[in-house]
C-alpha cells in the first residue's frame, strides 16, 4: 500500500556532483516533514564503455545520497580499487583517460544486466537504488540512449571532429574550444512518463546549480521536459550555477561560450528565461556576491533573492534549500491549479 506524502511534492531537474549535493542538503532541510523528493536526473553524459551502462549523473546521485561518494574526488565510490580497469587498459579495451573503480564497475555490470534483461532505466535505476537509503526517488529523464556529444576543431589537422561528451570533458577538459553541442539520438527520444508526472504534479519544482547547458539543458531538451515545465502548475525556481563569473564547480563557462551566453547569474536566468515570457522559471536565486544584479533580472519576470549559495558543507547547501523553497512561495503571478 502506497502511503500518501503528507508534506509537499518536490521536484529537483539536475546534473551530477554540484546536483547530488544540492539534494544532499535540500533532504536534510526537509528531513520530518513528510515531503517526497524526486529527482529527475540528466542522462546525456551516459556512455557505451566496455560493453556496460555508464550513467555518470544517477551514479553520482545515487551514491552520494547513499553515502558511498569519494568526497575528495568528487565523484565514484569511497574507497575504491581500480585493478579492473587496469586489466581492460592492458588489453586495449575502453578509454585510459576515463577510469572505471572496481566498486563502480559493478553498479555498470549490474545496470547493463538489468537493460539486457529488458527493464527501462528508469526501472533499472530503482533497482539500483534499491540497496540505498537514499530518501528520494531518483529518475532518469528518459529511457532512450540521448548521448552528448561536442563538435570541435581537432587541434592536431584542424578538422572539424564530433566527440562525446565524456572526453571533451574528461580527456581534455574543455580546453579544446566546443563548436557545439549535439545530442545524438533525441529526435526519438522522449521524457519518460514518470519525469512528466513528477513534474506536473510537484508542488514546487527546483532547477539544481547544475550546468546550464550539458546537464540542465540536455534534460530540459529531451522532447516532453520542457513543455511539463512551463504547463505545470508548481512554481519553478533555479539557483545559479554561477557566482561571480565564475562556475560553481566544473567549466561550464566553456559551455556557456559555446552557446553565446556570458557567464554571469544574470545572463543564465536569461538564458533560461521567465515562464511569463515563455522561459522555464518563476524564479531566480543568486549568490550574495551578485545581489547587484537582481533588479535588471527582476526585468526579465522573475522573482530574484540573493543568499550565499557556495555548498560548503550539507548545513549550507541545506539553506540554501530552503531559501529556494521560500521564493517558490511567493511566485511572480498566480497560477491557478
Amino acid at each position: 500500500m502506497t502511503v500518501p506524502p503528507t508534506g509537499p511534492r518536490v521536484c529537483v531537474i539536475a546534473g551530477g556532483v554540484g546536483g547530488a549535493r544540492f539534494i544532499r542538503g535540500l533532504r536534510s532541510h526537509l528531513d520530518g516533514t513528510g515531503a517526497t523528493i524526486t529527482v529527475i536526473a540528466n542522462t546525456g553524459d551516459d556512455v557505451w564503455l566496455a560493453g556496460l551502462r555508464v550513467c555518470p549523473d544517477l551514479d553520482s546521485i545515487m551514491y552520494t545520497l547513499g553515502g558511498a561518494n569519494d568526497e575528495g574526488r568528487g565523484w565514484g565510490r569511497l574507497a575504491e580499487s581500480e585493478r579492473v580497469s587496469a586489466e581492460l587498459d592492458a588489453y586495449g579495451v575502453g578509454w585510459p583517460w576515463f577510469t572505471l573503480g572496481d566498486l563502480d564497475l559493478g553498479t555498470h555490470i549490474a545496470r547493463s544486466s538489468l537493460l539486457r534483461d529488458g527493464l527501462t532505466l528508469t526501472e533499472a535505476t530503482r533497482r539500483l537504488c534499491a540497496r540505498w537509503d537514499l530518501g528520494v526517488d531518483l529518475l532518469p529523464v528518459t529511457d532512450d540512449d540521448v548521448e552528448t556529444h561536442v563538435e570541435i576543431l581537432d587541434p592536431l589537422d584542424g578538422a572539424v571532429r564530433t566527440i562525446h561528451f565524456e572526453e571533451w570533458w574528461v580527456r581534455h577538459r574543455a580546453a579544446v574550444p566546443a563548436r557545439r553541442f549535439v545530442q545524438k539520438g533525441i529526435a526519438s527520444a522522449q521524457a519518460t512518463p514518470e519525469a512528466i508526472t513528477a513534474v506536473l504534479h510537484a508542488d514546487v519544482v527546483l532547477v539544481a546549480p547544475s550546468n546550464p547547458v550539458v546537464s540542465i539543458g540536455t534534460a530540459l531538451a529531451i522532447p516532453g521536459m520542457a513543455d511539463a515545465v512551463r504547463a505545470t502548475a508548481a512554481p519553478v525556481v533555479g539557483l545559479s550555477p554561477i557566482i561571480g563569473g565564475r562556475a560553481v564547480r566544473g567549466m561550464a563557462e566553456a559551455c556557456l561560450a559555446a552557446i553565446g551566453v556570458e557567464a554571469t547569474a544574470s545572463a543564465v536566468a536569461a538564458h533560461y528565461g521567465a515562464r511569463s515570457g515563455g522561459g522555464l522559471l518563476d524564479g531566480w536565486l543568486v549568490d550574495t556576491v551578485d545581489a547587484t544584479s537582481a533588479s535588471g533580472i527582476e526585468e526579465l519576470g522573475l522573482r530574484v533573492r540573493a543568499v550565499p549559495l557556495w555548498m560548503t558543507d550539507v548545513d549550507t547547501t541545506a539553506a540554501m534549500a530552503a531559501a529556494a523553497l521560500d521564493l517558490a512561495r511567493h511566485p511572480v503571478g498566480d497560477r491557478a491549479r
